[in-house]
């Protein structure tokens, strides 16, 4: 069963065009962390030092929110994985 398991999980890496989802502060994002980016940006424009301040209309805003609060060094432009932000 390992074998198994290990062969499907090595080949579908090999597999072009096969994404893996995107993440921003440990959160998935569900459309290229442009929620999460601007939840950020909007904790960093307004100084919030609280995750209890972090509220908005998604949890992706929310995530970035709290994200600024826990890695304020951190920066909105990049996902985890380094790629660009698309806004």
């Amino acid at each position: 069963m390992w074998r198994v398991m290990a062969m499907l999980c090595a080949s579908a890496l090999l597999v072009p065009g096969l994404t893996f989802a995107q993440s921003f502060g440990g959160n998935s994002c569900v459309d290229n962390c442009e929620g999460h980016s601007a939840g950020y940006e909007w904790a960093e424009d307004n100084g919030i030092q609280s995750e209890d301040e972090c509220s908005g209309n998604s949890s992706s805003f929310e995530e970035g929110c709290r994200t600024y609060v826990e890695e304020p060094d951190r920066g909105a432009e990049y996902d985890d994985d380094g790629n660009e932000i698309d806004e």
